[in-house]
């Protein structure tokens, strides 16, 4: 398997209205979420194997979240159902096209409910990287899952991929969130951050600086994203910035679980990291990527936005 995805798998129920805030909304329409979930589904789609690994209610919902994944062609051998817990709902508002608010629905969620004993054993032993969220961290068996999947991993010589995704309303406070979070960037190879999100966690806003204080940790990448305005890429030797591409966004959820699938996807197809993060090929890594996270804002919901290798290559080839 090129990569495995640990986490959280919902329902993200979106406004059908946008320019209102959540309060505001009158009516949804269910999608498949969640971001590990769509980050397995955007490498999928770019040509990588892809594996699942999470809990769903036994539900309808959760069942199908589970063909979801299974009609893509993600390996849902790593999905479990508790028949104890519901599926995870979560309710967004769109003040504009490029900003959301969420509200997160669980008593709680199966989704936050995964233990070490129901991690897939074999399949992350066969898996070339991991991929995880700070949302994976938000309770102690959570926590240790997490941890051990990322134990597993690293002992077979994978590496790890991590996207803060800061969620305010999933933590008891920024502090918690903080500590957990400077636990584990220091077991990940690859970290993803957004503008918001690195000031948070160093305490500096310029992003070079701040990815070069994450990487002083650990780790051989940060990318900070940007949203309309690009993103930038930290290594231990470069660094660098790539503009976005212009185009007319409709709904910016998403798009960077497409982005950070698009660079996994690229990054597997290395003998080695190191290889990957050589200034060329870690520019044209980008700069695909960051394609893939402009496609995926001109259509409506998440997942279903996410485009095929095919459709990004081609973007490409129309913007040089």
């Amino acid at each position: 398997m090129d990569l495995t995805c640990l986490g959280i798998i919902l329902v993200d129920m979106f406004p059908t209205e946008v320019g209102k805030r959540l309060v505001d909304v009158q009516s949804f329409s269910p999608n498949p979420g969640g971001s590990p979930a769509n980050v397995a589904v955007a490498a999928q789609r770019m040509g990588t194997s892809t594996a699942f690994i999470g809990k769903v209610g036994e539900d309808f919902f959760g069942e199908w979240l589970k063909k979801t994944l299974d009609d893509e062609g993600v390996s849902t051998i790593g999905m479990v159902f508790d028949p104890n817990a519901r599926t995870s709902l979560t309710f967004i508002g769109m003040p504009d096209e490029n900003h959301a608010e969420f509200v997160f629905y669980r008593n709680p969620g199966a989704d936050m409910l995964l233990k070490k004993e129901d991690l897939h054993i074999v399949l992350l032993e066969e898996s070339k990287a991991l991929h995880i969220d700070s949302l994976s961290l938000t309770n102690p068996d959570y926590y240790l899952a997490t941890t051990t999947a990322i134990d597993i991993v690293k002992k077979k010589g994978g590496f790890i991929s991590f996207d803060m995704n800061y969620r305010p309303t999933m933590w008891d406070s920024p502090a918690s969130a903080i500590t957990a979070i400077k636990e584990i960037v220091p077991m990940c190879d690859v970290i993803k951050v957004n503008e918001e999100e690195i000031t948070l966690i160093t305490g500096k806003s310029d992003p070079i600086h701040g990815g070069q204080m994450i990487l002083a940790e650990s780790g051989k990448l940060c990318l900070i994203t940007l949203g309309k305005k690009g993103a930038y890429y930290v290594t231990k030797e470069n660094n660098g910035y790539l503009p976005a591409f212009q185009v007319d966004t409709i709904d910016a959820i998403g798009c960077g679980d497409a982005f950070l699938g698009a660079i996994l996807h690229k990054l597997v197809q290395y003998d080695s990291l190191d290889q990957a993060l050589q200034k060329e090929a870690i520019e044209d890594i980008v700069r695909f990527a960051t394609a893939a996270g402009a496609l995926t804002s001109t259509k409506r919901g998440a997942l279903p936005a996410i485009p095929y290798r095919k459709e990004v290559e081609l973007f490409l080839k129309n913007h040089t």
